[in-house]
């Protein structure tokens, strides 16, 4: 079977959107999208589902820390094709930013959001407006394209249909960084035998990344089952299937999370057990 990814998108984007969350239980509030744009994105279903995986743990003294993180997680449409969800913490872990995309353009998307993420900081809405427009009538260009989209916002268009590379590729990069080779062979081997693996990290950037950079080192082959680089709490009941990433103290929240598992398909990032 060939890539999930959607060829000849429409737009460079779905939908942009600032969701916000108390992370109070007790209010029993679920994240909610304070700003989205376009104004008249419509699809209330991925909304919904958008704000929950913007918000991929519970809040707490750890999660404060993940402020500035930026992780992907994967949305998958009617058409198996993959919609990837460009995400910005900020605001002590209660703010995020997120676009969603078939385009998985990750050092693209990352630069655009810390861009927004300043915009919105500074109070600057007409410059927010201006670049979200800009890039959203924006004809998709071709691989390796400079493109400006204002005075302080400029990329190359990268080439999704090549090997990955480092130091351009952020995920593998960081892959790289935080598994030794060992383990890296140990799981590019899992994967091959299409085994159930389950991954935890304290560090959402690390933990997406290193999801996406072990799926690009497939190249020229691709993942075809159940791919969710960061689970939220309320689907662990997916933990049962194929290729998982979860944040490290949603996992020990719950109980009796690591039956059923055996240790060659747990993967542990913190203790670099992996």
């Amino acid at each position: 079977m060939g890539s999930r990814i959607k060829q000849n998108p429409e737009t460079t984007f779905e939908v942009y959107a600032e969701v916000t969350y108390s992370g109070v239980s007790c209010t029993g509030k679920d994240p909610e999208v304070r700003r989205q744009f376009p104004e008249g994105y419509s699809d209330q279903e991925v909304l919904q589902t958008l704000t929950k995986f913007c918000f991929p743990f519970y809040v707490d003294s750890h999660a404060v820390n993940q402020v500035g993180q930026n992780f992907t997680f994967v949305l998958t449409d009617i058409d198996s094709k993959q919609r990837f969800g460009f995400c910005r913490l900020s605001s002590g872990a209660k703010s995020c930013f997120c676009i969603l995309s078939y385009l998985p353009w990750f050092e693209v998307f990352y630069k655009l959001l810390n861009i927004l993420a300043d915009y919105s900081a500074k109070g600057q809405d007409s410059q927010r407006s201006e670049l979200l427009e800009t890039f959203h009538k924006l004809t998709i260009p071709e691989p390796g394209t400079s493109v400006h989209l204002g005075v302080h916002s400029y990329f190359t268009v990268p080439d999704i249909r090549e090997l990955p590379s480092i130091p351009e590729n952020r995920n593998l990069t960081e892959y790289f960084v935080a598994v030794d080779v060992n383990n890296m062979l140990h799981l590019y081997a899992s994967m091959l035998y299409e085994r159930r693996i389950l991954i935890c990290c304290s560090k959402l950037s690390t933990l997406t990344a290193c999801i996406h950079g072990s799926a690009a080192m497939l190249y020229p082959m691709f993942w075809q089952h159940v791919y969710i680089p960061v689970l939220p709490p309320h689907l662990l009941d997916y933990c049962w299937y194929m290729l998982l990433g979860v944040f490290r103290t949603t996992m020990w929240t719950t109980r009796g999370f690591y039956a059923g598992f055996e240790d060659e398909d747990f993967i542990d990032f913190l203790t670099k057990t992996c």
